[in-house]
């Protein structure tokens, strides 16, 4: 007999001949897997990365619906000098991830690919306005919050080609190139967002509508001499989708934007699992009826999870009061621009990431400002006071107390939950705000707005529209909030059935 030598192995490490996996046998010979386990071990782990791809890819292929969306109502012209502008406000016609009717939009796109640097020149007093890369991830502040503190200026935005002196000026400092001062933008990807918002006058549009179309150039630092004239287009009322897909195409959305930029613009861990999904620089993407089919059963379980960590999240501190108490909550709960937890001591909170892209647009730190009477604030609610979820069919009331803490106004806005943009009714805007001229205001201050598919016999200025058989959600915004919104002393009534 042979005396064994070897240590005894613990059994931690060992692998059973058989074992079931969510209804999956596995089958081993000693810790061999067998040919069907090889396949299905395989498959299992090809669909959970795809999984993954799509709801970290969510900013990404935001991002590429707005470029693809916007670029598509141009067919000549630099891209820096097409520009969309709601010179009449975002209605529900357009498909814009929870838009708002309250504010003046001006959008443009750069490729700095084609174009090199790119100067923009901002006019004064805009409002909150940005750039932001192909990733949706935050570049440089302009207007209000930016550094020319809305005294307007020059920006100089450079790409990742970019190499020489300017390289050692941090983002949002000056610099000055041929005898001209610009606020620099340093960008890691070709393709970056410029959406400007301008705020209404008295109600108004024009004010912020002629100042946009009067102040806002972009052309070629190459092309400053004489800059090429800007390309102006009214997207109010405009039926246009900027919204990523849901299904098997989300993945090529993906591809053409790994396409396009360089690899330094994306986490490389990620990057990776992209490219063993066949989803990789310098390849086609694989349009089979095999491949659209294992993309779209990923997506269908992907978006499962966005849908439901936009509309229910799980997490306590998302709920502005408590969810015991209201069924309030904020897309902004991890209060960072960049979803880092604890400073980065706890990574990227990828669901608080997901949560915001799915819902919406724009990334910037100023979103996240709790200065009183400065920037913008936000509650969404899907679920009424019973926490159901609510239903067009039905009629509801909201109350919001005296003295809404808005230094400038407030807002009530209804979205479609399928697409999280307006909702489409007879109304273009399906919004009520503090400015408009028929609200109603009750004795003792407060305000009760009507949400429902029957216009009321009285207030008609406070209803908002909705349709049978359709699903909504809304969002309130503050605009120069206040102390009692922050301090929680001021709180908007829940959503009552009636």
């Amino acid at each position: 007999m042979t005396k064994n030598l070897n240590a005894e192995i613990p059994a931690d490490l060992l692998t059973a001949n058989k074992v079931e996996v969510d209804g999956v046998r596995c089958e081993f010979a000693d810790g061999f897997p067998s040919g069907p386990t090889v396949k299905s071990a395989l498959d299992a782990v090809d669909y959970q990365r795809a999984v993954s791809l799509f709801l970290n890819m969510v900013p990404v292929a935001s991002l590429e619906a707005i470029r693809s969306a916007t670029q598509s109502n141009f067919s000549s012209g630099n891209t820096e000098q097409n520009w969309l502008i709601c010179d009449d406000l975002m209605d529900s016609n357009s498909l814009y991830l929870t838009a708002n009717t309250d504010t003046v939009y001006a959008f443009g796109i750069l490729d700095l690919e084609k174009s090199g640097p790119v100067v923009l020149e901002i006019p004064p007093k805009c409002g909150p306005s940005t750039i932001n890369d192909a990733t949706f991830t935050f570049v440089v502040d302009m207007g209000a919050p930016g550094p020319d503190r809305s005294e307007g200026g020059k920006y100089l935005v450079l790409g990742p080609d970019y190499a020489g002196p300017l390289n050692s000026v941090a983002n949002g400092e000056t610099a000055e190139v041929d005898g001209q001062t610009y606020f620099i933008a340093h960008t890691p990807t070709y393709i970056n967002w410029v959406p400007c918002r301008g705020m209404l006058v008295d109600g108004e549009t024009k004010p912020a509508s002629d100042s946009f179309r009067n102040g806002i150039k972009a052309y070629a630092l190459k092309d400053k001499s004489n800059p090429p004239a800007m390309n102006w287009l009214n997207a109010s009322g405009m039926k246009k989708n900027t919204i990523h897909s849901n299904h098997a195409s989300f993945f090529e959305e993906v591809h053409n934007v790994i396409q396009k930029e360089p690899a330094s613009a994306f986490n490389p861990e990620i990057l990776g699992v992209a490219s063993g999904l066949g989803i990789r620089k310098g390849e086609s993407f694989d349009k089979s009826a095999t491949r659209t089919a294992f993309f779209e059963k990923a997506a269908t379980a992907a978006n499962a999870y966005a849908r439901t960590v936009t509309f229910r999240p799980r997490v306590p501190e998302a709920y502005i009061y408590g969810e015991e108490n209201s069924k309030w909550y904020t897309p902004l709960y991890a209060a960072d621009y960049r979803f880092m937890v604890d400073g980065g001591a706890g990574g990227k909170d990828a669901d608080a990431r997901l949560m915001m892209f799915y819902l919406a647009t724009v990334n910037t730190p100023a979103m996240m400002i709790k200065t009183p009477g400065i920037g913008s604030q936000y509650g969404v609610i899907a679920r009424d006071s019973a926490g159901e979820w609510l239903d067009g069919d039905r009629t509801y009331t909201l109350r919001l107390p005296p003295d809404a803490p808005a230094k400038d106004f407030w807002s009530f806005t209804v979205y479609d939950t399928q697409s999280r943009s307006m909702l489409q009714t007879d109304q273009k805007f399906p919004s009520v705000n503090s400015m408009r001229k028929d609200l109603h205001t009750q004795d003792d201050g407060s305000v009760l707005i009507k949400v429902g598919p029957n216009q009321p016999s009285l207030h008609a200025g406070n209803w908002i529209q909705t349709r049978p058989g359709k699903s909504w959600f809304a969002i309130f915004r503050l605009y120069g909030p206040l102390e009692p919104w922050f301090e929680k002393t001021w709180i908007p009534g829940e959503i009552e059935p009636n």
